[in-house]
């Protein structure tokens, strides 16, 4: 098992790389586990550099598969890159249990945008100003961390 720990964006994540077989590695961030499917890598668990802290930790030479503010994949069906405006963003980690926007439409201040699942409890997230949604970057069903940007509007 390693640790890491790396800012991105101005956010703190603290990555346990938990174990390697073949081309999948089961890790944590920030307490969250996931499967990370790795392309065209031969990292194997005894090469991965030592633990370390810091704001620039050396990363291991997987791509990660799991979504995050760094390099996330291409974005699925129903989900777009994040788009000009405001970001709305995620206050806790959690999963997304429901998206009540597309994009396109208008939306006012208070406005319920989707519903954040977060230790067994539903929150609402809402638009904090009026306008259009300009894109929306998750989906149901999907793990987010703090401060992901859920979707925009202009």
């Amino acid at each position: 098992m390693k640790q890491y720990k790396y800012t991105i964006n101005g956010a703190e994540y603290d990555v346990t790389i938990r174990g390697i077989q073949g081309d999948k590695a089961q890790v944590e961030v920030n307490g969250l586990p996931f499967e990370v499917q790795m392309h065209g890598s031969s990292l194997l668990e005894e090469n991965l550099p030592e633990s370390a802290t810091g704001a620039a930790a050396p990363a291991p030479a997987a791509q990660p598969a799991a979504e995050t503010p760094a390099a996330a994949p291409a974005p699925a069906a129903g989900k777009s890159a994040p788009g000009s405006g405001t970001p709305v963003k995620a206050p806790l980690p959690g999963v997304v249990t429901k998206v009540n926007v597309a994009a396109g439409q208008a939306v006012k201040a208070g406005d319920v945008v989707l519903v954040l699942e977060a230790m067994k409890m539903e929150n609402n997230i809402c638009a904090e100003s009026a306008g259009t949604v300009s894109a929306v970057c998750v989906a149901a069903g999907d793990s987010v961390m703090e401060g992901t940007t859920l979707l925009t509007i202009a």
